[in-house]
């Protein structure tokens, strides 16, 4: 029953990605913007057996992905809500509490750094779940200006409703994405969403690495990959650096280009591994080998 609850929650996914704005990762993730203001944004994601590891904790890249729309959410508020954002680094510090759903992520708008055409926004985060304080997060995007005739799309908020997709009715481009969920659940629901990301690392004598193919799955409208999950893939191949009795304690990633191409390849670096924390450096590239993402992530044992 779980198998077919998350087929038919990939179709839903599908219906909803036919509307303009935003794209099949978030409607997957069930996100929803409760409130987009000027001091703060308030953006919500839900929990299912389609968004959670084999832990039951909400999968990393859902997470990451989530702290990424508050804190743009908030800083389009403070300027055209349908100004491009290129993320310029993201931060998220966790608290060892459990990463169970719903979260909440409540971003405010921090101010501008420089002006012109190279300034950067800054805003800051905090994403609390059922048990209380999860993550602190801070970003600085930059505001790409907005081009002619582009207008702001409504920003999604939950219940949603989208007419039944039939598999007959799938375009080429839908159908190879339910393959991809298809291709996920063969090995069972658990674990899916990290299968279907394409969240599995190996380990290395350095450290850790990880292929991801990249597609609609994963990506925003512009078919680059989502800026959370591609932190959540380097936060993932830098635990699978670590033994499973280590967590990960914290975040830096600093966004080089954009993730494009079929694929891209994370590689994870321990460089100290101590009694009590560790450090990793992650870095992420296309298949022309050009840098799309550097990461330090701080790890504590458990």
């Amino acid at each position: 029953m779980l198998k077919a609850g998350i087929r038919e929650r990939v179709l839903h996914a599908l219906a909803l990605n036919r509307e303009p704005g935003f794209h099949l990762a978030g409607n997957l993730a069930q996100i929803s913007f409760e409130r987009t203001a000027s001091e703060e944004s308030r953006v919500v994601l839900q929990p299912g057996a389609h968004a959670v590891d084999a832990d039951g904790q909400l999968n990393l890249g859902f997470v990451a992905m989530l702290a990424d729309m508050s804190l743009a959410a908030t800083i389009r508020a403070n300027v055209h809500p349908a100004t491009r954002l290129a993320t310029v680094s993201l931060a998220m510090q966790f608290t060892g509490m459990r990463l169970a759903g719903p979260l909440e992520s409540v971003a405010q708008f921090q101010g501008f750094l420089g002006g012109g055409d190279t300034r950067q926004a800054l805003s800051r985060a905090r994403i609390e779940g059922p048990g209380g304080l999860v993550a602190i997060a801070h970003g600085a995007f930059m505001p790409l200006g907005t081009p002619p005739g582009v207008v702001a799309f409504p920003l999604p908020r939950n219940p949603r409703n989208a007419p039944h997709l039939s598999e007959e009715d799938l375009r080429a481009d839908e159908r190879a994405v339910l393959k991809i969920a298809d291709d996920a659940l063969a090995d069972g629901e658990k674990d899916f969403i990290r299968r279907f990301l394409g969240y599995q690392p190996r380990r290395t004598k350095a450290g850790a690495s990880t292929t991801m193919r990249n597609g609609a799955h994963v990506a925003n409208r512009v078919g680059h990959v989502q800026g959370g999950l591609l932190m959540g893939l380097a936060a993932t191949t830098a635990m699978a650096a670590l033994p499973a009795s280590w967590g990960l304690s914290g975040i830096h990633a600093v966004f080089v280009s954009p993730g494009q191409g079929k694929a891209i390849r994370a590689a994870a670096k321990l460089v100290h591994h101590g009694s009590m924390t560790g450090v990793a450096r992650t870095e992420i590239k296309g298949p022309d080998g050009r840098r799309v993402l550097e990461a330090t992530t701080t790890h504590w044992r458990r």
